[in-house]
């Protein structure tokens, strides 16, 4: 039988389900996400980083999980609410279910809530800071611990994300068979700076011709002008972008090269 689980808010709130996944006690900011398929990208993508994510759709887990339909090796999200988990998919592409994926890589996850009522109050007060968690519970400390969570602003998460060494990407897109489509000519070579990238981004540039290097993010500027890139890309990431100052003043001096020479400078969510 599943064991109690709890989402409780900064303003008092709290809603009672039934756990899945690990078993635990986790803080971050409650967002909601709409879509009606894609929970394992959007559970994998580095911009959900100390974020609990909300999933609009009904059911969840229907088509289970498999390792090609995701957007970095492991979840990144602090916690996963559901309206109604199915524990028993069924797919001729998947390797497991969504509750036993999020407990091997140690997400929490709460179903059985008013995920309706929950949407709402997002939707009209914004993101709120919450603490999900599992077992036996004290509600009232829960909701004193989603409090004392310092939240969101000012917190740099793209250091928890980013990679910590250049790494040279060549992998294509998938086909429908979960092959990787190969590309026998790269004729351009993009660097990129690593905010928190999606594996599909990378691909995608492959996809179109380019040999990606990704580069951390506290990478000087310098030494990403040295590999005589055709393009600059900042990717996407999560957390607050002030707080990644040490980004912020390479990018001005990457702005300042492409004002003299025409670089090309692309940058999506964050790194816009």
């Amino acid at each position: 039988m599943p064991e109690k689980a709890y989402l409780a808010l900064e303003d008092g709130t709290v809603y009672e389900g039934e756990g899945f996944g690990a078993t635990g006690v986790r803080v971050g900011e409650v967002v909601f996400n709409t879509s009606m398929m894609g929970y394992q990208e959007i559970f994998t993508d580095p911009s959900y980083a100390r974020q609990i994510v909300t999933m609009t759709y009904p059911q969840i887990g229907n088509y289970g999980v498999n390792p090609d339909d995701v957007e970095s090796p492991h979840p990144w999200v602090d916690g996963v609410v559901v309206k109604e988990y199915s524990p028993y998919p069924s797919n001729y592409r998947m390797t497991g279910n969504l509750g036993d994926w999020l407990h091997e890589n140690n997400v929490v996850g709460i179903s059985g809530i008013d995920t309706r009522m929950l949407t709402k109050k997002l939707r009209v007060n914004g993101s709120m800071k919450g603490c999900i968690a599992s077992g036996e519970q004290n509600p009232d400390e829960l909701v004193e611990r989603a409090r004392g969570w310092q939240g969101i602003t000012g917190l740099d998460c793209v250091n928890i994300v980013s990679r910590k060494e250049p790494q040279v990407w060549t992998d294509g897109v998938h086909d429908l068979a979960g092959s990787i489509i190969s590309k026998s000519e790269l004729k351009y070579h993009v660097v990129a700076y690593d905010f928190g990238f999606k594996e599909s981004i990378l691909r995608l540039l492959v996809h179109h011709g380019a040999k990606v290097t990704i580069l951390p993010a506290s990478t000087p500027a310098e030494e990403a002008l040295e590999l005589k890139p055709h393009g600059i890309f900042l990717a996407n990431g999560p957390g607050d972008p002030e707080a990644v100052t040490y980004a912020i003043n390479e990018i001005r001096k990457l702005l300042a090269e492409s004002d003299k020479t025409g670089l090309p400078i692309f940058g999506i969510c964050l790194g816009v």
